[in-house]
């Protein structure tokens, strides 16, 4: 009878690890995460010219996602489209094109039939309407998110300052993308590629004065206007990831005892 058995209990064991595995290797979902989305009120008609636009206009972007880490593109019709995407400038083209997949299957959910749609992750942007919006800077305030007060700390006000200070520094030249750190509190700031140089610091300067007004007491923030955004946060707090790393690792501990047992249910057989 164990002689039988133990070749399934090896097969179900093998098989235990590879799950084991997977959980402990790391991955691109944290870039993943939901910060905002919508969707405009008009619809169009399935099966309509306008459709075939939106499919193409989809697929235009996850394919340009595979080799680019931004672009725009019109498609002329009855009714012109636009869209866009743009990855975190510190995004690999591999994991920029991940994020941009992930996210256009997700607006083909979020906005079924609809004309337009945005959604922005963690780690990528992408939009499209049949309203031009190429060129056009937006600093409508979309999301705004304040970390638990701190309370009164001169240190961390002074490096919070400092670091918000450094992203919304310009020398004239364009940096679309930025990062700063000092000390525990570090931070990161970009605007949409289709701006200008102008555009772009006058979006995230609006961006990090908001954040500076709106959290400067708080451990984190985020401040995401339309065209660009500005996060901070101190110690690695934010607002979101924490939830996630708990809930891996208990079901690591939860599969690791249930190999261990299997193991030693083999070794006994």
């Amino acid at each position: 009878m164990a002689s039988t058995q133990t070749p399934s209990l090896i097969l179900l064991l093998l098989l235990l690890l590879t799950t084991l595995s997977i959980l402990t290797t790391p991955s691109s979902s944290s870039t993943e995460t939901f910060v905002f989305g919508g969707c405009s009120q008009q619809k169009y008609t399935p099966g309509s010219a306008y459709e075939n636009s939106v499919n193409s206009m989809l697929t235009s972007l996850v394919n340009s996602a595979m080799f680019s880490s931004y672009n725009n593109f019109t498609i002329q019709g009855q009714q012109t489209l636009y869209g866009l995407f743009q990855c975190r400038g510190d995004l690999s083209t591999a994991d920029c094109g991940r994020c941009v997949a992930h996210a256009v299957s997700q607006l083909g959910t979020l906005c079924l039939d609809s004309c337009g749609g945005v959604l922005q992750l963690d780690g990528c942007f992408v939009k499209y309407d049949n309203i031009s919006f190429l060129g056009v800077e937006d600093k409508t305030v979309v999301v705004k998110k304040c970390g638990p007060l701190i309370g009164y700390d001169s240190d961390a006000s002074t490096r919070r300052d400092a670091v918000l200070g450094y992203l919304g520094s310009s020398d004239g030249s364009y940096k679309p993308y930025r990062v700063g750190g000092s000390g525990d509190v570090t931070g990161v700031a970009q605007c949409v590629g289709d701006l200008s140089a102008s555009e772009c610091q006058d979006c995230l300067s609006d961006a990090i004065g908001r954040l500076k007004t709106d959290c400067g007491a708080a451990k984190w923030g985020d401040m995401f206007l339309a065209k660009c955004y500005a996060r901070y946060s101190e110690g690695g707090d934010h607002s979101h990831g924490g939830k996630g790393k708990r809930f891996a690792f208990r079901h690591l501990v939860w599969w690791s005892f249930l190999v261990f047992g299997l193991i030693n249910l083999v070794l006994v057989l």
